[in-house]
Order: structure tokens, then sequence, then C-alpha cells
């Protein structure tokens, strides 16, 4: 661990957290990091630093600068903590390490998280990949479709990436698995619960699994940090898939409506009956049904804006000379 991965480690790993210690939360440390870099300073230079110098260089109140120096006194703990970790193999990375995911930077800046906790391949992030979204509670014809649907996006040599929850997610994974492929999950809750699943330990050994989480290993569920963790998916994604929506609640809901408005990336639905679908469907999702090819990087129209969705919807088709989807506003 380079010196800026480490001082970003200090700073903002909620490992080994006792009372009195507060680590960053992410708006804190890009503030910070801007006033490092306004400074032609780097993280690493914060190691060394005393009171102090939080309070000359930096500007920062006493309490702040207290607050930063129990983060450093607890340095020599924490290593120990992230020794166990990554015996069990879970490790770090952060914004100051090259295997940090470019996607993500790219596409959320300074929003980005400064850390992560992995177990597998971090070279996963390299590859193309779609995103699959959906509710936990699923029947026969959601699975069914989102199996076919992993199918085509596999032949199109697109890995899945999903939030690693019941549902939509874990059948996509399993799917895109048993087909060859990898899957990543940025999951919301335990880690360490995931890798009791023998299939998918064996998978991250095979380096085709990538678990990627903002918590520390051992965290339970939490809803904000499912909510947070969405716009993960959309902007590692080429695209994104929602299988099944309900309407104006939930987090594949509240996910999907964030990234049709910023265009992290675009958007895909399945054209059906429920009233969250039909709802994204009108706010400007590219429809797909069975006979879209699981290219998305593709050509669209989108679907008339009415109260319902059109008994034949004008479908995401496949062009010879596919124009390209802004991912921006």
């Amino acid at each position: 661990m380079n010196r800026n991965a480490e001082a970003i480690t200090i700073f903002c790993s909620r490992l080994y957290v006792a009372d009195n210690i507060r680590p960053l939360e992410i708006k804190e440390w890009s503030h910070l990091a801007e006033r490092l870099i306004s400074l032609k300073l780097q993280p690493g230079n914060l190691l060394d630093f005393e009171k102090q110098d939080f309070i000359d260089q930096l500007q920062v109140s006493e309490e702040e600068a207290e607050r930063y120096v129990r983060l450093l006194d607890r340095s020599g703990s924490l290593r120990s903590e992230l020794s166990k970790y990554e015996d069990m193999g879970i490790r770090i990375v952060t914004r100051a390490d090259s295997g940090y995911p470019r996607q993500l930077k790219r596409k959320l800046g300074h929003t980005c998280p400064p850390l992560f906790y992995y177990a597998g391949s971090l070279d996963l992030l390299n590859r193309q990949s779609v995103g699959y979204v959906g509710s936990r509670s699923i029947d026969t014809s959601d699975i069914d479709f989102t199996k076919k649907t992993v199918r085509k996006t596999v032949e199109n040599e697109y890995a899945v990436v999903s939030g690693g929850a019941k549902g939509i997610d874990t059948v996509s994974t399993a799917v895109s698995l048993s087909e060859g492929s990898s899957a990543i999950e940025y999951v919301s809750g335990s880690m360490m619960r995931k890798m009791r699943d023998h299939d998918l330990l064996r998978a991250i050994r095979d380096d085709r699994m990538l678990l990627m989480s903002v918590v520390v290993p051992t965290a339970e569920f939490n809803v904000g940090i499912a909510m947070m963790r969405n716009r993960y998916i959309y902007a590692q994604s080429s695209g994104t898939i929602v299988i099944r929506s309900d309407k104006g609640k939930g987090g594949t809901w509240a996910g999907a409506t964030e990234n049709l408005k910023k265009s992290i990336c675009p958007t895909f639905c399945r054209v059906c009956d429920y009233p969250g679908n039909k709802a994204l469907l009108k706010m400007g999702a590219i429809p797909i049904n069975d006979e879209w090819d699981g290219n998305v990087d593709i050509s669209y129209e989108f679907v008339a804006a009415n109260e319902s969705v059109p008994a034949s919807p004008k479908v995401a088709k496949h062009v010879d000379r596919a124009v390209q989807i802004s991912l921006f506003d």
C-alpha cells in the first residue's frame, strides 16, 4: 500500500473504530482532498502531520485537528485489522490506487467513495458490463426473462453487474457465471456472509467474481447504503437493465429514476404490465422485450409518452452503425 492509499485508509476506513474515532465521510474526504490539492500536497503528507500542522496548513478548527490526530493514532491497530481481512481474501482499494474503478471516477467524480473493500480480481472492472436491477420479490416470468437476457448480454461479451441482493441480482450473477462469463457485485451488507457461499467463493478464486463494498465486511444491510450503491452499479455499466420495478418506491425505482435524470448510463427496461416498468418507460427508459438482441451499444427510439405502454412498443434494435448514447447531461 502506497503512502497516499495508506492515508486515505486511515482517514476513511471504518475498521477498528472506537467511540472517540470518527472516520471521514465521502463529502468530508473530497473537501479535504481539494484542500490538499490547493496546497500542492498529497494525502501521504498527512501521515507526517501533527495537530498544529492541521490547524496551520489546513486551517481547520482545533476540534477537527484533534479528530485527525485520533485517526492517525489508530494506524497501528488498523494495519493489524487489515491484515486479518487480507488473510481471508478481503482487501482495500482507494482512490489513490490504479486498481480503483476508473468508470466510477470518470462518471461520478468527487462523489466517488474514497475506498472500497473488495474480494476478487480488480481486473474485472476493466471489462464491459451490463447492470441488472430489480425487485427481491419475483415470479417465474421475471426469472425466465432475466435468464434469457443475461445469456444474450453474455453472448455480446458483457459481464454482469448487480447489487448482490436476493431476486434479480442473484439470478443474473448465477446465470453469468454458469455461462462462463464473470460478475461484479456492489454489495450493501455483509461481504463475509456472502463469501460463505462455496460456488461464489470458487468463482472469486477463479477470477470470475468480484465483490465490492463501501462498508466494512461484517456490516449488516443498510437501506441508505443500498440506495447509494445503486449509482455504482449504473456507473460501472455500459447499460443497465430494469427487470421489475415497483412504482414510486424501493431501491430499483430510486436508482432507475436517478439514472434517467443524470444519464450515468443508458437505462433499459423490460416491457411488461408492472406499473413501475410502465412508468419508467414513459420517463424515457429504453424498452426491451424477448426479441432484444442483448447489445447495449445501440440506436433506439423512445416509447411514446402516454399513460400505458403500447401493446406493440418500438423496442431497441441493434444497427450496423450504432449511435453512441451520451453518458452525461
